[in-house]
């Protein structure tokens, strides 16, 4: 084995123990290490936070020099999101989003 393909082998597996402790560290260590109230508050908000740091830039696209620029996707997400207020059903959003995004990429081809 040489140098190279075992850097990229060592990589990888600090790369797993990494990840590994990270994900599974509270689940493991959660008794033993207590987090105060405030951390566990601002915890909660960490799901929306990652949805919305990956959902605004596909809808919102940033032009460098322009700003943000309307897209179809955007029409999409508010139909998607007026059946969730209406349905409450995770399937019919996903469903309407995505018929209502291909629909509109049909209508302006």
């Amino acid at each position: 084995m040489s140098a190279e393909e075992l850097y990229v082998y060592a990589a990888i597996g600090l790369l797993t123990v990494c990840s590994l402790l990270t994900r599974a560290g509270f689940a493991v260590f959660g008794d033993y290490l207590p987090l105060p109230d405030s951390l566990r508050r601002a915890l909660r908000f960490a799901p929306v936070a990652a949805l919305t740091a990956i959902i605004v830039p596909e809808i919102l696209p940033w032009t460098p020099g322009e700003g943000p620029r309307f897209d179809i996707r955007l029409l999409a997400a508010v139909v998607a999101l007026l059946v969730f207020l209406r349905t409450r059903s995770a399937v019919l959003v996903i469903v309407s989003g995505m018929l209502a995004l291909w629909g509109l990429r049909w209508i302006v081809g």
